[in-house]
């Protein structure tokens, strides 16, 4: 049995990023270090592509980038470079799902990394496999090279423009051809995609972290519907034929994203601190001390101190030598797990009320250890403030959430959820506190379904929606 104290997290799918440098013969190692900013997008593979304008290598494999590249990068030089860490969304985490994909077809060699659920894979998938068509792996992401390699288009650009018109979902891609690099935004924008300048050249990320670890200034967030194409003439913009409202994943600005990140003019950190000011005026709650859940509720957490006054503490310490996951095959084993993972430090929270802050509750089993960890360490009170709203729906756009089932909001009231965690008061943060925390994107161009039920693309009852990550491996 695995216990994943994370179990009770929601999961990103992956972070890409893309270089192009005709002076920088390490652009591997440009790639390995922009993962390596990225890995809180994914931990269960990298892998990374080179190109010297002839001639395309992959080196991929299962678990951190640190590991995967331990023996060293691709040992090929070259100007061109993609790479991908993995969270599942579609498709088990086994090794012939690692990413880059790196395939041959008529039109030359091409390399694809791929952020993001396709909402209809299913549905084209077995399209293509009555076509003929063959795949290798259970990811959505080689739909879209099998959908490129049957293009009737003459230029790579016009074959990537009509095979993702087929296309429905979420996707930020970085694509590698021999000689160019190209970065495509979904037209609703679901994931975040950047671009940025080296100085002899250019990068392309799912975030802006990655590009201040690679010495890259920042330029622009790539627009939704938007495809970058970089290659010896310099940066190219292409628009997709297709128009959708914009739906950024209020996710990304909650716990997905690095809190050093911006995203479409928004700083993730300031999105944060915003968040736990609004929980300290929506909630009053009174205390001794404000702590965070580390280290997703650290931010909210400073934000909730500074509005009420009420000091901030580390009153629970991560334990940071410990991977995702680990063996326990004792249920009395697992129900000590946590302490693992997190511990109480009793000097701090021994004879304290405290408001504990953390960014979201899945499913509520480890916010009930949590609890329960810091009143055996002799905490008199715990004052549970949420900087979110309520998780009641599942997402279909590249997080893997629970069946709704199993997302304890969607059967509970939040009354009922803090007698189920043990808590002394719980509170959420309001969809319109919310709203108000990230002031630097209307939330008309936010997705909000995990709080509303209500998609801005597919509904939940279509088969191909992406609720169930093993829907290759099954039909």
């Amino acid at each position: 049995m695995i216990f994943d104290i994370t179990s009770d997290k929601l999961h990103e799918e992956c972070g890409v990023f893309g270089v192009f440098s005709r002076q920088d013969p390490a652009v591997a190692i440009t790639t390995y270090n922009g993962l390596f900013s990225l890995q809180h997008r994914g931990q269960e593979s990298a892998g990374i592509t080179v190109s010297d304008g002839k001639v395309m290598d992959v080196k991929k494999g299962m678990g951190l980038v640190s590991h995967v590249f331990r023996d060293g990068v691709p040992s090929q030089q070259g100007h061109l470079s993609i790479g991908h860490v993995r969270y599942s969304t579609t498709g088990s985490s086994l090794p012939v799902n690692t990413q880059p994909l790196l395939v041959s077809y008529a039109g030359g060699q091409i390399s694809l990394a791929h952020n993001g659920n396709l909402t209809n894979a299913l549905k084209i998938r077995k399209q293509l496999e009555a076509a003929g068509s063959v795949f290798q792996t259970t990811m959505d992401s080689e739909v879209i090279v099998n959908l490129i390699a049957r293009s009737g288009q003459s230029c790579v650009e016009e074959q990537i423009k009509e095979s993702l018109a087929k296309i429905e979902g979420a996707y930020c891609l970085v694509i590698m051809t021999k000689d160019k690099l190209i970065g495509v935004r979904d037209p609703q924008g679901f994931r975040p995609l950047c671009l940025g300048k080296l100085l002899n050249g250019y990068v392309i990320a799912s975030e802006s972290c990655a590009l201040d670890t690679v010495g890259a200034e920042f330029i622009r967030d790539i627009e939704p519907g938007e495809m970058v194409v970089i290659d010896d003439n310099g940066v190219t913009s292409h628009f997709l034929t297709k128009k959708a409202p914009k739906a950024l994943c209020v996710f990304e600005y909650i716990y997905f994203a690095r809190s050093d990140s911006r995203m479409d003019g928004q700083s993730v950190y300031q999105a944060r601190l915003a968040m736990g000011r609004q929980l300290a005026r929506e909630s009053k709650f009174k205390a001794d001390l404000v702590i965070s859940v580390p280290d997703s509720g650290t931010t909210a957490a400073l934000g909730y101190s500074s509005e009420s006054g009420i000091p901030f503490a580390e009153g629970l310490i991560k334990n940071r030598y410990i991977g995702r996951t680990f063996i326990q095959p004792e249920q009395k084993k697992r129900e000590k797990s946590v302490k693992m993972k997190l511990n109480a430090i009793r000097s701090v929270v021994k004879g304290k009320s405290l408001i504990m802050v953390d960014d979201s509750i899945v499913r509520g089993t480890t916010s009930g250890k949590i609890v329960h960890l810091l009143k055996e360490a002799g905490a008199t009170a715990i004052h549970m403030c949420v900087s979110s709203p309520p998780i009641t729906d599942p997402c279909f756009y590249g997080i893997d959430t629970s069946v709704r089932k199993e997302l304890i909001a969607s059967t509970k009231s939040v009354e009922e959820i803090r007698q189920f965690i043990g808590a002394d008061s719980l509170h959420y943060l309001s969809a319109e506190g919310l709203c108000q925390a990230i002031k630097g994107v209307p939330s008309k161009d936010m997705c909000y379904a995990c709080f509303t039920g209500r998609y801005p693309g597919c509904t939940p009852n279509d088969e191909d929606c992406g609720g169930n990550k093993y829907v290759f491996e099954q039909h």
